[in-house]
């Protein structure tokens, strides 16, 4: 089968709240036998993907990782929702690749920002903000820097300090969020009471978040696809 399968049936059984045993019974196979497709051991025929893809109400190619779309849709540049969408129409302009990318960054922070405004706590978004910052500084000044002819009075930080101190301030935002999302304090940052951090899944995500969830998706795949996880090829 691939890899994605057995991470992605065991997902939605435990999103379910089903014991194996219950999946099984109603997938009409054995609790073993769905054991080891879960486990990645046996791999399963195209009637128990069809079956499977029937109960949980997704898509086969989504169960097989084809596309992180639960109902099978990939996704083209047109599919993708403007930032503000809700409101007055507003068109990127450019070519392709950069077009896709900006609309998939800035529809994940719509997202992002729309939990944190849920979580209520100014602590974390300044530091979740500090850390976003910080990578969009990274990466402005590796353009900006480029050529050497380009004056540096932009910037406080001296170039060659500039990459080093923006990681440092931005793992101490990172650090600071983990822990104050965690119900931790951090410092003099008071850190969210036990009720407060969001429930979700990819189901609940879809559900709230129809126009922007499918470019948090495919910015989640992007991204785990430099860090070297492979993904099944889509179709051309």
């Amino acid at each position: 089968m691939n890899s994605h399968f057995p991470r992605i049936i065991t997902l939605l059984r435990k999103e379910r709240g089903l014991s194996q045993k219950k999946a099984a019974e109603a997938l009409h196979i054995s609790q073993a036998l769905l054991s080891h497709y879960e486990k990645g051991i046996r791999e399963c025929g195209l009637d128990f993907v069809v079956r499977a893809a029937d109960f949980y109400g997704v898509s086969c190619d989504y169960l097989l990782g084809r596309t992180p779309d639960r109902s099978g849709a990939i996704l083209n540049m047109e599919d993708i929702p403007e930032p503000d969408a809700a409101g007055k129409e507003n068109r990127f302009r450019g070519s392709l690749l950069p077009t896709l990318n900006k609309k998939l960054i800035a529809n994940s922070l719509n997202i992002i920002y729309d939990l944190l405004q849920t979580c209520g706590n100014k602590a974390v978004t300044n530091e979740i903000s500090g850390a976003l910052n910080a990578a969009v500084y990274k990466s402005f000044r590796i353009l900006y820097s480029a050529n050497p002819k380009n004056p540096q009075g932009l910037f406080a930080v001296p170039e060659r300090l500039g990459k080093g101190m923006a990681d440092a301030a931005q793992n101490i935002a990172e650090a600071n969020a983990a822990c104050l999302m965690a119900g931790e304090n951090a410092g003099e940052l008071e850190g969210l009471g036990k009720e407060d951090p969001p429930a979700l899944s990819p189901e609940q995500l879809a559900e709230k978040y129809p126009l922007f969830a499918s470019s948090l998706f495919n910015l989640i795949r992007n991204t785990e696809s430099r860090m070297g996880v492979s993904h099944a090829k889509k179709e051309k």
